[in-house]
């Protein structure tokens, strides 16, 4: 793994950490959705840890880090951004609940 994917890989922690922080009193879908401004700053950030996954690491640090389901970051970014069927706010919320909080913690066994 290069040096570019350590940046790459230290952006996609800084856009969870960002989600996390934005959500931190939050402990339901009901929560959650309260703030339309939390949503859409949730939805972009996510959108945002798709789009590094996909296009800006490589395919050897994915290779290297087998325990991160890049497919499915790719599918939740596929998903916000042509918003196929509409956003499904309760899977964005459980993934920011979670899943988020253990992608962070093994992205960074690698930085």
């Amino acid at each position: 793994m290069d040096n570019k994917d350590i940046q790459i890989l230290g952006k996609i922690v800084d856009h969870i950490s960002s989600v996390l922080t934005y959500c931190s009193d939050c402990t339901s879908l009901d929560d959650f959705q309260s703030d339309p401004m939390r949503v859409e700053a949730c939805v972009f950030n996510l959108m945002q840890i798709g789009e590094l996954a996909k296009t800006a690491l490589s395919d050897e640090a994915k290779n290297q880090i087998t325990t991160i389901p890049w497919k499915q970051l790719y599918g939740m970014r596929n998903r916000i951004v042509h918003g196929y069927s509409g956003v499904n706010m309760r899977i964005v919320w459980d993934t920011i609940d979670d899943d988020l909080p253990d992608l962070q913690k093994e992205i960074k066994k690698f930085l």
